[in-house]
């Protein structure tokens, strides 16, 4: 074999490996993209499932969550929006619930992220597989699913959340207020349009347009000041079956 040869096989099979490398690189960086929302979860009881607000069971005990975006099994980290507490869950059976809500969550996530009830303000963050994050979080899973299930279901209070000193206490921080986010776009013609469509298509008022940057363009409904008007928008506009609409709290 000549040196040349040689040399020419040398520079492909390097060239081959930096190709491999990059790519893995940047199959790492986009696997770290997952679904997320912000809105209101729902915590799951037995008088829900009877009377059909929710069309499949959950047990106190389990780490789990239904969400209809995302497939039986995915990973997700949810936190409260409210005290910053987060915890590692999976997600159920596939479940229907109402519209409003983003996720319905046990009573065991509830207790673990002392959620308040008059206020039960969440986001959802899918932990995608192939993330070195996974590996951990599984982990985590495991051992507190086996820390819930060794638990009598006594230690489930949640009339605890729900007491008057803990929502007078939270209530007190912040008054309500939230936005309706519909989308962001790129180019502030196609924001118009949506606006525009909305405004056609819906009874839905407070239809905004806010410009984030100058590549930004915001299209949001409210602000709400109560629960009831921020229902009825978020049920309205759930008529056009947009893919991923959030509930944003307005600071």
């Amino acid at each position: 074999m000549s040196r040349k040869y040689l040399l020419i096989l040398i520079l492909f099979f390097l060239n081959s490996c930096s190709i491999n490398v990059t790519n893995k690189k940047v199959t790492e960086t986009l696997s770290l993209t997952g679904f997320k929302n912000n809105g209101f979860t729902l915590v799951y009881d037995d008088k829900l499932y009877k009377n059909e607000i929710i069309s499949s069971k959950m047990d106190d005990r389990d780490l789990l969550i239904f969400q209809k975006n995302l497939n039986k099994g995915t990973t997700v980290k949810i936190k409260n929006n409210m005290n910053s507490k987060s915890i590692i869950a999976k997600v159920g059976n596939n479940a229907n619930y109402p519209t409003f809500n983003n996720s319905v969550v046990s009573k065991r996530i509830a207790s673990e992220l002392e959620l308040d009830l008059d206020e039960p303000y969440v986001e959802i963050l899918e932990i995608l597989n192939n993330s070195s994050f996974i590996a951990k979080k599984a982990k985590t899973f495991d051992e507190e699913k086996k820390v819930a299930n060794k638990a009598p279901i006594e230690s489930i209070s949640i009339n605890d959340l729900n007491s008057n000193e803990l929502v007078l206490k939270k209530n007190k921080k912040k008054k309500f207020s939230y936005i309706i986010k519909i989308a962001d776009f790129y180019f502030y013609d196609s924001a118009k349009l949506m606006k525009k469509r909305i405004k056609d298509e819906t009874k839905v008022e407070k239809i905004k347009l806010k410009s984030l940057s100058e590549t930004n363009y915001r299209v949001f409904l409210g602000p709400f000041n109560n629960l009831n008007s921020l229902k009825k928008a978020f049920n309205d506009i759930s008529l056009l079956n947009f893919e991923n609409i959030e509930i944003i709290k307005n600071d």
